[in-house]
């Protein structure tokens, strides 16, 4: 509030005092408390609100069908999520920033395949080959969006497909299948079990959890949100733009190696025709679970709840059994429509509060 000239002070009449006002005639924090309430709820909403979609249909499922709510399912709904799990982790630090990463489906297959080609020589180079690799891909995506300026979703459709290329010349193909050998470390890691819960569960709990300490309580974490706030802001603020870029799409790559790694561990082989959409439900689970499409806004928690949730409906298509798994595309689809609308309303209440 700009302060007024002492002569405009002395031919002013006294200011009346409305009710709103307190009695040194200063606005009253009530007045303000209303649309400070409104901009945290819709803070809170876009945050947290698929939390509160994922209980109500978790609740809801649980009495409609007496097999949901079962140890057994728990385990198999989150082994099954795991995997897209730590590919959404990746996709999230890519869209906080603002971009997008089309290439995750096919690096994910790719680093399935090079995984069990790679474990017939130990558990170390089945898992270290999947990521070197993979790490590359991310680390080009990377330098091509962040060092030449090239538009991220045309770098990354071209390495979606170089990818899937890569994959089918590894496997003649697809002619060719690479088994991981039985009773192995690497097939323990995938099929093996802690507290009843599978390792890759634990292995994308363990990821997420030091995803969400990255994201807020690092430096790091910060200039993903500014970056994907506005660019040329950061840049003026001294951020390393570009090498922020270069690394969340090296992550992006590590983190669906990996996870393609471990799913062929889970499958004893390096499945060729996986990862197909693959980037899509990612996507999906991550503007889900409340990042915005633009960047700038996003939480690690929110995309582990896209993620479960979309893995649920899955879960009740099989519960229901007439229904066939493309189902799950319509829903998810839906869903996305819904919190995308959502996401654009919350924010313009924000900015008129």
């Amino acid at each position: 509030m700009n302060e007024t000239p002492p002569a405009a002070v002395a031919q002013s009449p006294a200011p009346r005092k409305s009710p709103a006002a307190s009695g040194n005639g200063e606005p009253s924090r009530a007045s303000d408390s209303g649309p400070a309430i409104t901009r945290r709820l819709a803070g809170l909403l876009q945050r947290q609100g698929v939390l509160a979609v994922l209980l109500t249909v978790v609740i809801t499922a649980s009495f409609v069908y007496p097999t949901f709510a079962t140890l057994d399912n728990a385990r198999g709904v989150t082994v099954q999520a795991s995997f897209l799990a730590v590919v959404a982790l990746g996709m999230t630090l890519v869209i906080i920033t603002g971009g997008i990463d089309l290439s995750v489906g096919s690096v994910f297959a790719l680093g399935g395949v090079l995984a069990a080609w790679a474990s017939q020589g130990g558990f170390l180079p089945a898992l270290l080959v999947p990521l070197v690799v993979c790490g590359a891909i991310g680390l080009l995506n990377g330098l091509l969006i962040a060092r030449a300026s090239m538009a991220p979703f045309i770098v990354t459709l071209a390495t979606l497909l170089a990818a899937r290329g890569m994959l089918l010349a590894l496997t003649d193909e697809g002619a060719t299948t690479y088994l991981v050998p039985k009773g192995s470390a690497f097939a323990e890691l995938g099929q093996g079990s802690m507290g009843g819960f599978g390792y890759p569960v634990l292995i994308a709990l363990v990821l997420f959890g030091a995803g969400g300490l990255l994201l807020q309580r690092t430096s790091f974490g910060q200039s993903l949100f500014a970056v994907g706030g506005s660019s040329d802001a950061a840049t003026l603020m001294g951020l390393p733009v570009a090498r922020t870029k270069l690394l969340v799409y090296t992550l992006s790559g590590l983190l669906a190696g990996l996870a393609g790694a471990l799913n062929a561990a889970r499958l004893s082989s390096g499945v060729t025709i996986v990862g197909g959409g693959m980037e899509l439900d990612a996507i999906s689970a991550v503007v889900i679970g409340g990042t915005l499409l633009v960047g700038g806004a996003g939480s690690i928690s929110g995309t582990l709840w896209g993620v479960l949730l979309l893995a649920v409906i899955q879960n009740l298509i099989n519960q229901i059994g007439s229904l066939n798994s493309s189902y799950q595309s319509v829903v998810s689809g839906g869903f996305l429509i819904v919190v995308v609308v959502a996401q654009r309303w919350l924010a313009r209440g924000r900015r008129t509060t």
